[in-house]
């Protein structure tokens, strides 16, 4: 590329996306030798990833499998995520010394703040020699065929425009959740560009909104949480719920959001580890002049039994066990245990956690993230149709991810 070099600035390898997958697989490529220049239009490198986790930031789960994924190419992930592992990931934190602790679920936290990991990144991004320069803007990318490379014109803030070579580019650049943070289809652009197709994108491991009954009386009873089940016809998890101004969240209907789609009811086990049914016509035969709420009581804090109260049993609320017949206490039995409601939204792209859809996996190698239609063009993290389940997945498949496209280009010289 001597010809190229005598008119712009060349390296071997761009990386476009300052975040966690962009990051990583900078310094990993550099350790190889490579030229690694990151560019990134926002301010600052990483911020998605020191507000992630609350601050502290859910670096890995211990117990990352293909199963946790979604993606219209299922089997994708599988050899990037046999190839670097949640041990392979352990093993760098406790490197650097960084303190954390499992939560739950596998789940692995930062004890201290997020800054741990970006700064344990932009560390080895240093000392690998990795170049990174932010606000910049990427004007153009064209395929530079003579070269075998890429030509990237780019403009940085308050400085006149260059232009760059590459011969490897690789597209970090995140999906479209949290715009605030800098979020854009920037990725889906250069991706189409090339003649890629992009699965359509939508808001994910998001809470729900609802606009009838259920969403008033989740705003009356926000920062009220308790174990349910959530479930579809695809998915079922049992984790907390958290009723809020605006509708549910928490965990379950986090997770659950990866797998709804706009006119779908889901489903709510308020007692997931009771038969309400059984419940309900047990204490009617024991304790025939109870109340229902008595009965329910142990199960639900006070605000939300009474809320439960008007919306399921308003009639029978001063009513005694006795009174009431079997077929009655069945039927609200049910209703605690399998609640169906249709969301009316979700509160989208603003808080998402992730992007569901993306750059479309089958025309993309799994072993190398390089493009299946462009030679030395990589996509790599939430860009691509891969979307994790809460808990750490999401990051590691930006690990995992990284890696593989940075031993591919690594290896080729």
């Amino acid at each position: 590329m001597s010809e190229a070099c005598a008119d712009r600035e060349c390296v071997d390898v761009i990386i476009i996306g300052a975040g966690a997958s962009g990051l990583f697989c900078a310094f990993n490529a550099a350790l190889y030798g490579k030229r690694v220049l990151v560019l990134d239009h926002a301010n600052k490198a990483g911020k998605k990833i020191l507000m992630s986790g609350g601050g502290r930031c859910n670096f890995i789960n211990l117990n990352v499998t293909a199963n946790e994924f979604i993606g219209q190419n299922e089997h994708f992930v599988k050899s990037a995520l046999s190839r670097y592992s949640s041990d392979d990931f352990i093993k760098l934190v406790q490197k650097h010394g960084v303190a954390y602790h499992e939560k739950s679920h596998g789940e692995l936290f930062c004890d201290d703040s997020s800054k741990d990991i970006l700064n344990m990144l932009l560390t080895e991004c240093e000392q690998a020699g990795v170049t990174i320069r932010l606000n910049t803007t990427i004007d153009s990318i064209t395929k530079d065929d003579k070269q075998n490379g890429f030509v990237i014109h780019v403009s940085p803030k308050n400085a006149k425009p260059y232009e760059l070579s590459c011969r490897h580019l690789v597209i970090a650049t995140g999906g479209l959740s949290i715009p605030t943070l800098g979020a854009s289809g920037f990725g889906y652009q250069v991706a189409t560009q090339f003649g890629h197709r992009i699965v359509p994108t939508e808001a994910s491991l998001v809470p729900f909104t609802f606009t009838d009954h259920v969403g008033e009386m989740a705003k009356s009873l926000a920062g009220v949480s308790l174990d349910v089940i959530a479930s579809n016809d695809k998915a079922s998890f049992e984790l907390p719920m958290l009723f809020t101004h605006r509708g549910l969240s928490g965990p379950a209907m986090l997770q659950l959001s990866n797998y709804w789609r706009l006119g779908e009811c889901i489903n709510i086990n308020l007692l997931p580890k009771l038969d309400a049914a059984e419940l309900l016509i047990t204490a009617k035969k024991s304790h025939p002049k109870q109340l229902i709420r008595t009965v329910l009581t142990p199960y639900f804090p006070k605000k939300l039994l009474l809320a439960l109260q008007a919306h399921f049993w308003v009639r029978y609320q001063d009513v005694e066990l006795a009174n009431i017949k079997n077929k009655e206490l069945s039927d609200l039995g049910s209703t605690l245990n399998a609640w169906q409601i249709k969301p009316s939204g979700t509160e989208g792209y603003r808080v998402a956690e992730v992007t569901r859809g993306g750059v479309a996996c089958d025309e993309i190698y799994g072993k190398t993230m390089q493009s299946r239609l462009c030679e030395r063009l990589y996509f790599i993290g939430e860009v691509l149709d891969v979307t994790g389940h809460l808990g750490g997945y999401n990051f590691a498949w930006a690990w995992a991810s990284g890696y593989a496209a940075a031993q591919d280009i690594g290896m080729d010289w």
